[in-house]
């Protein structure tokens, strides 16, 4: 299993309304990917800020592919992003999972 990581950053402001677009866009389109095994959202406030980080688990880089494009490394966008995120952050970052507490 590989394990993607993305972070993204808004205003304290924008987090809420970024946060249900996550939930209602981003999301389902992560768990249609056959090959998908979980999408997790997480976010941290800090000051006047929203730190956002997802974690979406992976049969393989191939199931990747067919959610991001050829090039995995490269971190995907939707068209409502440029409106909330204080930058397009260019990458993302893949780990090998060895174990879970659910096995595997």
């Amino acid at each position: 299993m590989i394990a993607r990581t993305w972070h993204g950053v808004t205003t304290v402001a924008k987090a809420d309304e970024y946060l249900r677009l996550m939930h209602t866009v981003a999301v389902p389109d992560y768990q249609a990917i056959a090959g998908n095994r979980g999408v997790y959202v997480m976010r941290r406030i800090e000051g006047e800020t929203a730190h956002f980080l997802l974690l979406t688990l992976w049969d393989s880089e191939d199931a990747i592919r067919q959610f991001a494009g050829e090039d995995i490394e490269k971190a995907k966008y939707y068209d409502f992003d440029p409106d909330y995120l204080l930058e397009l952050e260019p990458t993302v970052t893949h780990y090998e999972v060895f174990a879970s507490p659910y096995g595997g």
